[in-house]
């Protein structure tokens, strides 16, 4: 109803000054809505805004679309206040099994996250990419809109000719339990070490990239088969965190249907297009870029930016919104597509970039084997988790235990994660993640865990009516909170920041917790009880679907 009554609001505050730009803004611990519009009112009309403010609460308080709303101003600022009807209609819609799910929307939206290079497992410098592209694919789920969500499989640079070369020429044996991920990356890792000692062999990582490129079919069956052993393992990983991709689109297509040399060619044609021999580069020093473009080597085979142009391309036909989710180290190579894609009059993607994510351990590198995976990281949260679970929950099973412990963990890694916006780095600290005490996937686990445990109470003593009858300010400060649901879904698919819903979710845990200590729910009697168990659902319900969309499970029980 939030975003109903926010509409609404915005109506009327149009329809009385005239203006489209009303300046509604949250109205903080006062009101639900307020608005600054009176200050933009008196640079035009020479007028004192608080006058101008009383002006605007007479106009909107005479009209019949008010009803409901309270209007008040306070010196130049005008508060809205949302009744006991918003209340009540808000609380009602919160039960719905599809709450916070907007109207479905025909702009499809391809979302790409991930890719990393198929050279090894995932580590923790690539799942933040992962977790922030997984949230946003729900959210836009959520908000109605049709989703496809890409991996991008680089199955022919230069890492994977190490690869390749490192299978063709040290031939290791599976060891028993090993992901093919894992597997992978053993010979990439020797592979570099020998080039480092032995640089002799550099050229035959040139030939592996040549052949490729020239279709030889026995390089291609190479190439292929090492990065499907690999793809296997991260896919492994990816599921591993409650994350599918609805396809894997690998970097060949493009160079074996002709659509990337068909848009080297359109490039060709450009003022800032430069040959040198074979080598192919733009130059966009005009467009704020000091160095070279490059399309193509010196050698004639393409760079991984052709085939990058080609996919986005391919992607454009597919959708009416394309989002990339990319990281800091990646902030001029997106910025470089995005421009020569705009100097071809095709549609640029939306980038999102993020900032890195590390242990206190320090930082890591796949090519040195330095490296943290991620399922290291799920492994040791998943072993905490079970040491605090085991600690809480003695009397369980220990399946049910490891079950709680798998789920805690899970949401601890990924709510650490997406937390924290984007644009700032963070460390991931398996303390803080995993305190059922503070703001943490677990404390959010726990208040879904004990709003089901009081229905299962209350149904156990003889169920509750609803009722929808509410004036305890912890009632309304819940209530109130849990209508925004489907504005911050909406919100976050705006402005691409899925934070936004992991802040909103806590807070709602937050407002639970307190509501539940100040306002008893199976100790009061008649319609207060079923006002509050009531209640109680509705945010359970909420608590649910916005965890839903953080990809974390809604724990019954913990």
């Amino acid at each position: 109803m939030y975003r109903e009554y926010t509409q609404k609001t915005a109506d009327l505050l149009r329809e009385v000054t005239g203006l489209d730009d009303v300046m509604i803004t949250d109205g903080g611990e006062h009101a639900d809505l307020a608005s600054t519009v009176s200050f933009a009112l008196a640079k035009i009309q020479k007028k004192n805004p608080a006058k101008i403010a009383g002006e605007i609460v007479a106009a909107i308080s005479a009209k019949p679309e008010a009803k409901g709303i309270e209007v008040s101003a306070k010196g130049p600022y005008i508060n809205f206040i949302f009744g006991g009807d918003y209340v009540a209609d808000s609380v009602r819609a919160a039960r719905s099994p599809d709450y916070g799910t907007l109207p479905s929307r025909k702009e499809k939206v391809v979302i790409e996250h991930t890719s990393a290079n198929p050279n090894g497992p995932l580590h923790v410098g690539h799942i933040r990419n992962t977790i922030i592209g997984d949230t946003l694919v729900r959210a836009f789920r959520k908000a109605g809109y049709p989703v496809e969500s890409l991996y991008y499989l680089n199955d022919m640079g230069r890492q994977i000719a190490i690869v390749a070369w490192g299978v063709k020429n040290l031939h290791y044996d599976h060891i028993p339990g090993e992901k093919g991920d894992e597997y992978i990356v053993r010979h990439y890792v020797e592979a570099n070490k020998i080039a480092k000692e032995r640089p002799e062999i550099e050229p035959e990582f040139d030939v592996l990239m040549e052949k490729i490129e020239a279709g030889d079919p026995e390089t291609v069956k190479l190439f292929h088969d090492s990065v499907e052993i690999c793809a296997d393992g991260i896919k492994e990983t990816l599921a591993s965190m409650n994350v599918i991709h609805d396809q894997f689109v690998r970097e060949t297509i493009f160079l074996r249907d002709g659509s990337m040399q068909e848009v080297l060619d359109r490039i060709a044609k450009l003022p800032m297009a430069h040959h040198e021999g074979q080598m192919m580069y733009l130059d966009l020093s005009e467009e704020g870029f000091s160095n070279k473009y490059v399309l193509r080597r010196s050698n004639g085979t393409s760079v991984y930016a052709a085939r990058d142009l080609a996919f986005h391309l391919w992607k454009n036909n597919r959708c009416d919104r394309s989002i990339d989710v990319l990281g800091a180290d990646h902030k001029l190579i997106g910025a470089q597509l995005q421009t020569t894609l705009k100097l071809i009059n095709e549609r640029p993607p939306e980038i999102v970039n993020f900032e890195f994510v590390s242990l206190p351990e320090g930082s890591m590198t796949t090519r040195g084997g330095v490296f943290i995976t991620a399922d290291a990281l799920v492994a040791e949260t998943k072993k905490r988790a079970m040491e605090e679970v085991t600690l809480r929950r003695p009397e369980l099973g220990e399946t049910e235990r490891e079950k709680i412990a798998s789920a805690v963990a899970i949401g601890a890694v990924r709510y650490d994660i997406v937390k924290v916006s984007a644009e700032k780095s963070t460390v991931f600290d398996w303390k803080e993640a995993l305190d059922f005490e503070r703001q943490s996937a677990p404390y959010i686990q726990y208040a879904h865990a004990r709003a089901c445990s009081i229905l299962l109470k209350a149904k156990a003593e003889g169920g509750y009516f609803e009722c929808y009858e509410y004036s305890d300010p912890y009632e309304l400060a819940l209530a109130k909170h849990i209508a925004q649901f489907p504005y911050v879904v909406e919100k976050v698919v705006s402005e691409l920041r899925p934070h936004l819903l992991a802040s909103y979710v806590r807070d709602l845990a937050d407002l639970f917790n307190t509501f539940y200590r100040f306002a008893p729910v199976l100790k009061a009697e008649g319609k207060v009880r079923d006002a509050r168990l009531t209640l109680v659902d509705a945010c359970r319900n909420t608590l649910f679907q916005a965890l839903g969309v953080l990809g974390i499970e809604a724990l019954e029980s913990m």
